[in-house]
């Protein structure tokens, strides 16, 4: 159970600056360990910032990213795709109001965010697909079938 109580001496400690970093290094101890993954995978799921939280999975024909982004409706979202990198953004800022309280604890993010993921030569940048609904953003990436390689025969004079 959370206590609300207002306390003068108690410093304000703002959640998201405290965990980001911790978030990075997690993020670069998986890179280090994994450096391959954006080639077998097909999107660098380690890329960007912590926010949104997303879970990226890999099917026979797609690859799939779903973020959870509670409080915003389809209109304050944009997924983007330019240069092989698709974005996720969003802005919180005008989600609730409290202009005039006096903030005793604040764990919601009221910001603007941007997530990108690298996406992988083997991904198609032009057919994706995207739906949002009940504040889960999930999208779709398809892949592209690799060229196979050409056997040709060479006349021998």
């Amino acid at each position: 159970m959370t206590k609300v109580a207002f306390h003068t001496n108690i410093p304000f400690i703002n959640r998201d600056d405290f965990l980001t970093p911790f978030d990075k290094i997690f993020d670069q101890m998986v890179s280090q360990h994994y450096p391959d993954i954006t080639k077998s995978v097909g999107v660098n799921p380690m890329q960007g910032s912590a926010y949104p939280k997303v879970n990226v999975y890999e099917y026979d024909d797609k690859v799939g990213i779903i973020a959870e982004i509670p409080g915003l409706d389809k209109q304050q979202l944009e997924v983007s795709v330019e240069e092989g990198v698709l974005t996720i953004s969003g802005d919180k800022h005008s989600a609730f109001n409290d202009e005039g309280a006096k903030v005793l604890r604040r764990e919601l993010k009221q910001s603007s965010f941007k997530r990108q993921f690298e996406l992988g030569e083997l991904l198609d940048g032009e057919n994706i697909k995207a739906n949002f609904k009940d504040g889960i953003l999930s999208v779709d990436v398809p892949k592209i079938e690799p060229e196979k390689p050409k056997k040709h025969t060479v006349k021998i004079g």
